[in-house]
């Protein structure tokens, strides 16, 4: 019987793991370059040296509504860190405003548009995908979850604060 809980606790350990696999290596987030809704130009540089919450989301997404308040908990509660979210809008419709949404929702947080392409160098599948990046610029942690309860969310802040 012991075999088996030392089996079945290393087999669920693995396949916690699987998902994170790209916090094994952690390896450095890809260099991009984008524009606001209101023309201007952003990239993952102007964040160097600093923690960021790189969110990939679309306006018509329910579950990026429904995690977006979860992030800026967090970006509030660590503001001290300096940590940033920047979130990448992506697979919207011609006359979306992103920046409009964002700021009726009662956020601030800069919106890139047409992220597509920046999407597909990161591998995202599905809205939303949140990366955590560290101040080295290594993405530790992936989520592709709109579950506020995932205690890993504030685990992956505390990590990329971490001077």
């Amino acid at each position: 019987m012991k075999k088996f809980t030392y089996l079945a606790s290393l087999f669920i350990l693995i396949l916690w793991t699987i998902p994170n696999a790209i916090a094994e290596g952690f390896p450095t987030a890809p260099p991009w370059q984008l524009t606001t809704q209101a023309g201007k130009n952003i990239s993952l540089s102007d964040y160097r040296g600093k923690p960021v919450i790189l969110h990939f989301w679309a306006t018509w997404c329910p579950y990026c509504k429904k995690l977006q308040p979860k992030l800026v908990e967090l970006e509030k509660k660590y503001q001290s860190s300096g940590i940033k979210i920047v979130a990448i809008s992506f697979n919207e419709d011609d006359s979306a405003t992103p920046q409009d949404e964002i700021k009726s929702r009662g956020y601030d947080f800069v919106t890139a548009v047409k992220g597509g392409w920046v999407a597909d160098k990161y591998g995202v599948r599905g809205t939303p995908t949140t990366f955590f990046i560290n101040r080295q610029g290594k993405a530790i942690y992936k989520s592709a979850s709109a579950d506020v309860n995932n205690p890993k969310l504030a685990l992956a802040v505390q990590e990329i604060i971490k001077r």
